[in-house]
């Protein structure tokens, strides 16, 4: 599926990028930047980003929970990381709306 149209770049393509990069090290901290670098691309409009943090967060759930050795802790992690997600979206809506009506 093409993810960012700017670049013609496929989910496939950020999967293979996030995965290397987690081969190099498993523990960093992987942001679209850092894909787009790896993919020697840069973000333009950068209207595909949260896809990419999607795809960020489930290749590397997807990764980890493939290594036995540190189940449990990932997936703590990972629900973590989805739930501050969730809450920053909340956040951003509220500030949308405030802005909204003092507008």
């Amino acid at each position: 599926m093409m993810v960012c149209s700017c670049n013609l770049i496929t989910d496939k393509d950020i999967k293979e990028a996030i995965i290397s990069l987690l081969d190099e090290d498993c523990w960093q901290l992987i942001v679209p930047g850092k894909v787009y670098h790896a993919l020697q691309k840069r973000g333009r409009c950068c209207g595909c980003f949260p896809n990419v943090v999607d795809i960020i967060v489930k290749t590397t759930e997807e990764y980890h929970a493939a290594r036995t050795s540190e189940g449990e802790e990932v997936v703590v992690f990972m629900e973590r990381l989805r739930v501050f997600k969730e809450e920053q979206k909340i956040a951003i809506h509220a500030r949308r709306e405030r802005m909204a009506q003092v507008a």
